[in-house]
């Protein structure tokens, strides 16, 4: 039966940036559809707290300190989820920054942090769970964040749209490569979206309303609004599609 497909249990794998905002909400949906994983993130006290909130839905739920912008973190996040579970099902790469400053002003230091973080981190952690797949014959799921920014330019934010066009765009060539071995390399597009990264935003009443009133949906979105996506993407029910982005925007991109 097709609700079988959505089901996740037997099923283990990573969630980066899941110590609060989207990457909790994907790890809750991942859970709750019966997944065990590891969530990983550079703030270890956020990932506790997480991981308990997380383990009344199911489990088990290990937290794991990773700075994604350093290789040896990224090697070890790969290794220690294998010892833990004894294998990766699925990978979410969600772990990001943002810095804004008009282009005129971007600093040099913050380009390349963000590009570090939020393309290079990605890419090569990418690499290192494809690699464990392919090597245990593992039909397997990758899915990064982008943007919609990965479409539209924004304000203020050229290293961060840089970073995010660059994630989708490798997610095709990954979802290229990687077709041969029955990995389906994904994205998930989210839109406006409350968090921490964007509680600056949401203070400003003036960036606030444009923002607002340009939402079909007419509201910023929730983290748990993107579990579904994650859900699907990560299960049997999403094994025929590679190399595509799915916004959760409420309607943003249409409008």
């Amino acid at each position: 039966m097709i609700l079988e497909k959505f089901n996740l249990k037997g099923k283990s794998g990573i969630v980066t940036g899941a110590g609060s905002g989207i990457g909790l909400g994907l790890a809750t949906g991942l859970v709750q559809a019966g997944a065990e994983i590891a969530i990983a993130g550079r703030n270890l006290e956020k990932l506790e707290k997480a991981a308990e909130a997380l383990r009344q839905y199911g489990g088990p739920v290990i937290p794991l300190q990773t700075d994604m912008g350093k290789m040896e973190d990224i090697k070890s996040l790969v290794e220690n989820t294998v010892q833990e579970f004894g294998k990766i099902d699925f990978l979410f790469n969600n772990a990001g920054i943002i810095r804004r400053n008009p282009c005129e002003d971007f600093l040099e230091s913050d380009w390349d942090d963000m590009l570090n973080i939020n393309l290079k981190g990605p890419f090569f952690l990418a690499q290192a769970v494809a690699r464990e797949m392919i090597s245990r014959k593992i039909k397997g799921k990758i899915v990064n964040t982008t943007s919609l920014i990965a479409e539209q330019g924004g304000k203020r934010v050229p290293a961060y749209a840089a970073s995010k066009g660059g994630l989708a765009q490798v997610t095709k060539t990954m979802a290229n490569d990687w077709a041969q071995y029955n990995i389906q390399v994904n994205a998930i597009g989210p839109g406006w979206v409350k968090t921490e990264l964007t509680q600056a935003l949401r203070e400003d009443t003036q960036r606030n309303e444009e923002i607002s009133g340009r939402i079909p949906m007419g509201r910023w979105a929730d983290p748990l609004d993107l579990a579904g996506a994650a859900v699907f993407l990560a299960s049997d029910a999403s094994d025929y599609i590679t190399g595509q982005t799915i916004f959760v925007d409420g309607g943003w991109l249409s409008s």
